[in-house]
């Protein structure tokens, strides 16, 4: 793992790259895209895991007690619909006792912002919440803003952002609104096109993932 800054974490295990190659080559096929997905999430997950809070605890082994730890924050997986189901599947594999609540966000292809059509969220949320926003594509970050203040205005202090992909703009986009919110990501990548996809990107995800 590399520090692009305090707030952004690149992982470049070499496995994790592995499967990003993967997912960005073109003639990958749908199934093969969705089981690179899973693995590259789960490992996406786990590292982001690690700035969970925990507290110390004491358990009994078979020969004698033993100090240990356990999770302490109200942890919640916060998936960006569609490509962000894929991710929440792997995380759960991770964070077995997390919550899920799912955000529906598509991008206005004109103006290139995010337009929320689902959002069950509860009413409020513990104080020691932590959600993960799941998005495998931190393109314009317009996504990204919106998922991320539907739980500022909950109260949620400690939000964080895990991505396949991240382009320059979308990282400066997030941390110009929220920039205490900390990105775990396989790559930055050079820049967005015209369009507002990244390049060299892998494409749209979604499309990719369902193969549509």
């Amino acid at each position: 793992m590399i520090a692009v800054d305090n707030k952004v974490q690149v992982i470049e295990h070499p496995v994790v790259q592995h499967l990003l190659t993967r997912l960005r080559d073109y003639q990958t096929a749908p199934h093969k895209f969705r089981r690179y997905s899973l693995s590259l999430s789960e490992y996406l997950v786990y590292e982001a895991a690690r700035f969970i809070n925990f507290r110390e605890v004491g358990v009994e082994t078979p020969v004698g007690p033993a100090k240990g730890q356990a999770l302490s924050d109200y942890v919640i997986l916060a998936p960006v619909l569609r490509a962000g189901l894929i991710m929440a599947e792997a995380a759960q594999k991770i964070l077995p006792a997390a919550r899920i609540y799912h955000v529906g966000l598509k991008r206005d292809e004109a103006t290139l912002q995010a337009q929320s059509y689902y959002a069950k969220l509860p009413e409020s949320l513990p104080s020691d919440s932590r959600v993960i926003v799941l998005d495998p594509m931190l393109a314009t970050g317009g996504s990204a803003v919106a998922a991320i203040e539907l739980f500022k205005k909950l109260n949620v202090k400690t939000i964080q952002l895990v991505s396949f992909v991240a382009a320059p703009e979308g990282i400066k986009k997030v941390h110009s609104v929220f920039p205490d919110v900390q990105i775990t990501c396989g790559s930055v990548d050079s820049n967005l096109n015209e369009h507002g996809y990244i390049v060299p990107g892998l494409g749209d995800a979604g499309d990719r993932i369902f193969g549509t």
